[in-house]
């Protein structure tokens, strides 16, 4: 099933956890951070303005992207956990 955004919103797919620490311990599930990068799997139209005009996300698809903690919506689709944000609540694009 393809998950369609609306507006100024992004669906995302969170990265893994680290498993380990850098010293090499093994982290159990309820230790582990939850990730704030993930890679972008789709984007809506854009944010609508008050003149009726769309600005174009300045994000696209199989972008990684680092995004604030509490931000965004999460949900289950067809077994996988995504998120779905505003672009606003996105930090940064990373390379």
């Amino acid at each position: 099933m393809k998950v369609t955004p609306l507006a100024d919103k992004v669906v995302v797919k969170r990265l893994e956890a680290n498993e380990r620490t850098a010293g090499g311990i093994v982290l159990p599930d309820s230790a582990k951070d939850r990730p704030q990068q993930g890679r972008v799997l789709s984007v809506g139209d854009g944010r609508l303005l008050s003149d009726g005009k769309r600005v174009k996300p300045q994000v696209s698809e199989g972008d990684r992207i680092v995004f604030a903690s509490y931000a965004g919506s999460e949900v289950d689709v067809d077994g996988d956990e995504l998120l779905i944000l505003r672009e606003e609540d996105i930090l940064a694009v990373v390379d």
